[in-house]
């Protein structure tokens, strides 16, 4: 296993918390896409690392349940931004937070936290995935799609969201609109689909309620 220590900061070559398995990787290989049903997927690899205590974007690596990743500075992923990763070998998803920002990545590297890179089989001896990378701009849209998710892997922490879907929505009153969205969930013994409604005053942006049903 290699052990490299990047950083934050602007000083290139030091970091708060370390990378494990990094190694080289060319750029061109960023190049290497394909269309998945609804959005790109950028072909690329992934490390692991356990965080640190501050992160760039003043999100912490527990966040979305440790299902968390490090992106390079560069790169057009914002903080908070939701990505799905998906292991092409094995085809097992996660859906992960931005969380922070570090120098040196080829744009098609991403740093996951420990847990994520665990929950799509990586090896952490090895220490580098081969994974698939697909930015959810649907659901960085749906502001409310975005609420919902992290309701529901709070909700179910021992299982994978994998796919999601804008189901529709409803101005109830000039002060009332209803969101829904659906939700799949995969455990080991099991897939899920999970239906999220929220309400919410559209001039305060304000949560009135919302509830999450098993469909």
């Amino acid at each position: 296993m290699m052990y490299y220590n990047y950083s934050s900061s602007n000083q290139p070559g030091y970091s708060p918390y370390p990378v494990y398995g990094y190694s080289p990787l060319s750029q061109g290989y960023f190049a290497n896409m394909a269309m998945d049903f609804r959005q790109q997927v950028i072909k690329g690899q992934a490390t692991w690392t356990e965080g640190g205590q501050v992160t760039k974007c003043g999100i912490p690596w527990s966040r979305n349940q440790y299902l968390t990743v490090a992106v390079d500075e560069s790169t057009s992923y914002q903080c908070g931004q939701s990505l799905k990763i998906r292991n092409p070998a094995n085809a097992r998803e996660v859906i992960v937070t931005v969380v922070d920002q570090v120098p040196g990545y080829p744009q098609n590297r991403v740093n996951l936290h420990r847990r994520a890179f665990q929950a799509l089989g990586g090896n952490l001896n090895q220490g580098i995935l081969n994974i698939e990378i697909m930015p959810s701009p649907e659901l960085e849209e749906e502001k409310w799609g975005k609420y919902l998710l992290e309701l529901v892997q709070t909700a179910y922490p021992g299982s994978r969201v994998t796919d999601y879907s804008s189901v529709g929505k409803n101005q109830m009153s000039p002060t009332r609109v209803r969101e829904t969205f659906d939700f799949i969930l995969s455990t080991q013994q099991e897939q899920i689909k999970i239906r999220g409604n929220v309400i919410y005053d559209p001039q305060t942006d304000r949560v009135i309620s919302f509830d999450l049903a098993e469909i």
